[in-house]
C-alpha cells in the first residue's frame, strides 16, 4: 500500500460549545484519520449530543478546503481532530446548613484539520 502524502491542510474551529471536553473527545476519536465522507456517515449515526456539533465542524472544514483552497471534496481526509477545554460556567446550588455547591458547566473548543490525500 502506498503511503499517503498530504499537500495542504485546512482547519475549522468551533469555540465555547456547551458540551464537556471529555464527552466531545469520545466522538472526535471515532473520526480521526478517516475520509470526510466516511466521518460524516459515522457521525450521522452516533447518538451523542457532541456528534451533531462535530459534524458541523467537519462540514465547515471541508467547505473551507473546497472554497478557499480549491481542493477536491472526495479526496479530503481528517488529518488532526482535537478538543480543548474552554472556560467553565460556574453556578451555585444551595445545600444544607447554609452551604453551597459549585456546579461547573464545562465548554469545549473543537478543532478539525483536513488535508487532501495524494497517492505517492
Amino acid at each position: 500500500m502506498a503511503q499517503a502524502v498530504l499537500a495542504k491542510e485546512v482547519k475549522a474551529t468551533a469555540k465555547y460549545l456547551r458540551v464537556s471536553p471529555r464527552k466531545a473527545r469520545q466522538v472526535v476519536d471515532l473520526i480521526r484519520g478517516k475520509s470526510v465522507g466516511e466521518a460524516l456517515s459515522v457521525l450521522r449515526f452516533v447518538p451523542q449530543k457532541a456528534a451533531k456539533i462535530v459534524e458541523k465542524v467537519v462540514r465547515s472544514a471541508a467547505a473551507n478546503a473546497e472554497h478557499n483552497h480549491d481542493m477536491i471534496a472526495d479526496e479530503l481526509v481528517i488529518v488532526k481532530a482535537y478538543v480543548d477545554q474552554g472556560p467553565s460556567l460556574k453556578r451555585m446550588q444551595p445545600r444544607a446548613y447554609g452551604r453551597a455547591n459549585i456546579i461547573r458547566h464545562r465548554t469545549s473548543h473543537v478543532t478539525i484539520v483536513v488535508g487532501e490525500r495524494k497517492e505517492g
